[in-house]
């Protein structure tokens, strides 16, 4: 791989800019480097999940899913440039079915909590729906592969705050709506 980054601090972004991987700048509040940032930052919370006690088969799961995400933050990083592929997104979706399949039915909505790992799952499922929204600023520019991995993955996230609830053995977090009489 060579020394990519054998330099960390090169001051080229104290103009408020910061460097592509084709060469060019844009200012660091463009779309495309807004959405670069979401992206890294999903990737920091699915990290961050993976410091949980999970079962091997999900932490496995979301190593995959974080090599997944530093591809799709190299096509935002490199425009015209294609990483993600069909097969991850069907990846996404298998697992969904799979974990999903051992739920009961869910008849209403939940709130982000029950154990530790369900919840940092559930903020990993917010941050992800943010950086779905920063691509959907570039659908004239990226193609909707990105996208859609995005907009699956915050299923599988959601899916899997509940499937982490059951394995831990607490409930999931039911809505209560306020009603005034």
């Amino acid at each position: 791989m060579g020394h990519r980054l054998s330099r960390i601090v090169t001051r080229t972004g104290d103009d408020g800019t910061t460097g592509l991987g084709d060469g060019s700048r844009l200012s660091k509040s463009a779309p495309r480097v807004m959405a670069l940032g979401e992206v890294d930052e999903l990737n920091c919370i699915v990290g961050l999940l993976r410091c949980e006690a999970l079962p091997a088969e999900v932490d496995a799961f979301l190593a995959e899913v974080q090599h997944d995400l530093f591809d799709l933050g190299s096509e935002l990083a490199v425009p015209g440039y294609e990483a993600l592929h069909e097969s991850q997104l069907a990846m996404l979706e298998q697992q969904a079915e799979r974990w999903n399949a051992q739920l009961p039915m869910l008849k209403e909505f939940i709130l982000p909590g029950g154990c530790r790992a369900a919840a940092v799952a559930h903020q990993g499922r917010a941050v992800c729906r943010r950086a779905e929204r920063g691509l959907v600023l570039l659908a004239d520019t990226l193609r909707g592969l990105p996208r859609q991995y995005l907009n699956r993955l915050s299923d599988v996230l959601f899916i899997l705050a509940r499937y982490l609830n059951q394995q831990a053995q607490v409930a999931d977090v039911l809505w209560q709506p306020r009603r005034k009489d």
